[in-house]
């Protein structure tokens, strides 16, 4: 009696493990696969690999600040290359470089032939208008006394009026030169149109010049003689990506720092972005003015600009999410968005600038969304795998 209690027991126990193993059994098959639909990845709600998943809500984009690099250069508004239209030698120069000078300033003296002749022939046809009115007028008087034919009035006339042109022709090409013919002497004066300070000079006592130095082929093997402009405000170009330009418009105010002053920042505004792609770097020329009232600025200078630009305009147009949720596929960029727990869609995305981790998102994510930052690539390896089925 006591062995066949003892086997009843052991019965009883090994029913109760199989039906434990059984259980175990449908338990474990009971966990579905995930499931791929069209965009979408599905997975039942315990499924082990959602635990490798993390999500992050998407933004409104708050940094109103985008930071490029840039040069500073000259203002051309404000800023006149010199070169001299005569052919000659220098024999004086008048002015210093950091000189300030205003319009009209004579910047050297050029000792030269081609204006020596335009003098000349100005001061010539000026003689010879004198001479050509008073024969006309003695022509009138002579024929209103009967003592002279009306033909002798008629052709000093016609050379009255000749010496006229002739004389306009003259002093029209000595004032290209900037020259009068009642100069005192023939030693031409180079002049400035502008004022400001002379910022560039490559002229020498004794050095020859040439009218044909500006060539515009040639700026690196010809520069101009004096270069004359305001230091107190300079421009700064900045090349811009693409994927940059819908955060920049004209007026956007600039802070540039320069390596020179690290802790200070100098004011400026965007004024234009260009029309075209540069096609070798494939970027847009954007320029601004900057305030550079105590001259520390320096022309060709390396800086760094930072981009204000309206912050609820920028709100209303993008999100921010971070940069790890975007990836490639065939030069497009996707991500993945959480549409509800275990539930993920891929979705095609237009972004904008990236920077401190974060990308702006233009196109394909809304505020609030959540979006796959950690497991994008298991996402995706399974809709490659279901295209391949």
């Amino acid at each position: 009696m006591k062995t066949r209690a003892i086997e009843t027991k052991l019965l009883s126990l090994l029913a109760a493990l199989c039906l434990v193993g059984c259980k175990e059994e449908k338990k474990t098959t009971d966990v579905a696969g995930p499931k791929v639909a069209g965009e979408k990845v599905i997975f039942a709600a315990d499924a082990p690999q959602t635990a490798s998943l993390s999500v992050e809500t998407a933004e409104p984009r708050k940094v109103a600040i985008t930071h490029f690099t840039g040069r500073l250069y000259w203002d051309d508004d404000a800023t006149v290359r010199i070169f001299t239209p005569v052919a000659g030698r220098v024999g004086e120069i008048l002015v210093n470089l950091g000189q300030s000078i205003p319009a009209n300033t004579a910047l050297a003296k050029i000792n030269s032939p081609d204006f020596g002749q335009a003098l000349a022939d100005a001061r010539t046809a000026a003689g010879n208008l004198r001479a050509a009115e008073k024969a006309f007028t003695r022509a009138k008087e002579l024929q209103a006394h009967g003592a002279a034919p009306l033909k002798d009035v008629e052709n000093a006339e016609a050379a009255y009026t000749s010496a006229i042109s002739e004389r306009d022709r003259a002093q029209a090409r000595l004032a290209l030169y900037g020259g009068s013919d009642k100069a005192s002497d023939s030693m031409y004066l180079l002049r400035t149109p502008l004022s400001g300070v002379v910022v560039e000079k490559n002229i020498n006592p004794g050095q020859e010049v040439r009218a044909d130095q500006m060539l515009a082929n040639a700026t690196q093997l010809f520069a101009p003689l004096f270069v004359v402009s305001d230091p107190t405000r300079l421009w700064v170009q900045l090349d811009v990506h693409e994927a940059d330009l819908p955060g920049l418009e004209a007026g956007q105010t600039l802070r540039i720092y320069s390596q020179a002053y690290p802790n200070q920042a100098f004011e400026g505004t965007l004024e234009n972005i260009g029309d075209s792609l540069d096609p070798a770097t494939r970027t847009v020329k954007v320029r601004g003015v900057v305030n550079n009232p105590d001259k520390l600025l320096k022309a060709e200078m390396y800086v760094t600009v930072d981009v204000l630009a309206d912050a609820t305009k920028i709100t209303q147009s993008s999100v921010e999410i971070p940069s790890k949720a975007v990836f490639m596929k065939n030069n497009q960029s996707y991500l993945f968005i959480e549409k509800s727990p275990g539930e993920y869609q891929r979705q095609i995305v237009k972004l904008g600038i990236e920077q401190d981790g974060k990308v702006q998102v233009f196109d394909g994510v809304s505020p609030g969304q959540k979006v796959v930052t950690e497991g994008c690539l298991l996402l995706q390896a399974l809709l490659d795998s279901e295209d391949k089925s």
